[in-house]
């Protein structure tokens, strides 16, 4: 599958994950600008996309308050397992730049968690062996200065406040480590949605913003932002979801005299606009959603759980279209167990997700499942072909297969 990405967007291509919660040893390779996880209630999901919001969190809050966050290290840690939690990623800065490897692995000690093993490297050239430019251990370690560092640079010994401490958060705010930095800046943009119609029909103070938040509660200040900077991205945005909403002819934001703004949506036949609070949960999650992919200044990644929900069914097979046109600029992760949306996916795009016998998850990407490419040229759609039963991952994976992943 031949993608027109971006060729100044950031993109994972590998994640290996162990002993996060139900995550006990999880590798996925060859990840698409856009990766969809496809799978019934509890088949891991949204533990997956937790560990990119830990990250996160721990980038932007500290270790500390990231693992507190999520109910202390003994929560986090695969139950009857020991060793520490392992998280590494594999990503390039650009498309053509060397594959770089990011690895964290963190404890806990005397109640208070610490990274045990923290360290960045790359291979610059096809051949040879990979190059460790950032390398820490407990909160003491070295680093090697410079845009392209090698193997003939200075290497800095470093010690940090405290073995909690991320080296590429303290380290990565220092514009004498770009190739450190760069990583820093990437986690740090990240946005994981928690859009739910209830927080975009909020009426909020006045004042234009660039992004959307989280949970969508600024969408009006967004659309006003949209209007006065970008009016032309709004009228995409707008006409887009009259598409997807029929009779859907205008969307606005307007000041109240008390300083705040009021989301209002128009549709045909009627003279007077509504007000957001009265409009259906799928229109406003849709004009969210578009707001979100069609941001003039994207995220470099952002991840979507259950996308389909109060949404009507026959808009999903559109909404995977949008995203897959938005994954150009950004790259993007989204769970979900509807067929419908999975309808609008080809198979490099899709992993399914299922518990074994013994609890653990498997997963297998679509196109590595024997038959899916002949059902898909012959007319077939992934979304009824996985509700018929024919997209399996339990079991041993095939010879050469690019993921096995366990709960």
């Amino acid at each position: 599958m031949k993608r027109n990405f971006s060729p100044s967007v950031p993109r994972i291509e590998a994640l290996h994950i162990q002993n996060y919660r139900v995550l006990r040893d999880l590798r996925l390779r060859n990840l698409a600008p856009l990766t969809v996880f496809l799978g019934p209630n509890g088949s891991g999901k949204s533990t997956l996309f937790d560990v990119f919001a830990f990250l996160s969190d721990a980038f932007s809050v500290g270790l500390r308050k990231a693992i507190d966050r999520r109910g202390r290290f003994k929560e986090l840690r695969t139950r009857g397992q020991e060793g520490p939690i392992t998280i590494e990623l594999k990503y390039r800065e650009r498309t053509g730049s060397p594959l770089i490897t990011y690895h964290l692995s963190i404890d806990e000690r005397r109640g208070r968690p610490y990274v045990v093993e923290e360290w960045l490297q790359w291979r610059r050239k096809s051949q040879g062996r990979p190059f460790r430019f950032l390398d820490f251990k407990e909160g003491k370690g070295s680093v090697v200065t410079g845009d392209m560092p090698d193997e003939e640079d200075e290497r800095i010994e470093e010690h940090l406040d405290s073995p909690e401490v991320l080296a590429v958060n303290a380290l990565g705010q220092l514009a004498k480590h770009p190739r450190i930095g760069a990583l820093r800046r990437f986690i740090t943009s990240w946005y994981l949605s928690y859009i739910s119609a209830n927080s975009a029909r909020s009426i909020p103070e006045a004042g234009p913003q660039e992004h959307l938040s989280e949970t969508g509660d600024n969408l009006p200040n967004v659309i006003q932002y949209l209007k006065e900077e970008h009016p032309e991205r709004l009228r995409e945005i707008l006409q887009k979801l009259s598409q997807r909403v029929p009779r859907l002819e205008s969307v606005d934001a307007q000041f109240l005299q008390d300083g705040r703004l009021l989301l209002q949506i128009k549709d045909a036949p009627f003279d007077e606009p509504i007000m957001a609070r009265y409009a259906s949960d799928g229109t406003l999650k849709m004009l969210a959603y578009l707001v979100l992919l069609y941001d003039p200044a994207p995220p470099q990644l952002i991840g979507i759980e259950e996308p389909e929900n109060h949404l009507y069914p026959h808009i999903l097979r559109e909404l995977a279209e949008e995203c897959r046109q938005a994954s150009r600029h950004t790259q993007i992760l989204i769970s979900t167990h509807s067929p419908f949306f999975v309808n609008g996916l080809e198979p490099e795009e899709v992993w399914l997700l299922q518990r074994d016998e013994q609890g653990f998850t498997q997963a297998r990407r679509a196109a590595d499942i024997d038959g899916v490419r002949e059902f898909i040229r012959a007319g077939s759609l992934l979304g009824y072909l996985w509700t018929e039963g024919y997209l399996e991952p339990i079991g041993l994976p095939v010879a050469d297969s690019p993921v096995m992943m366990h709960r």
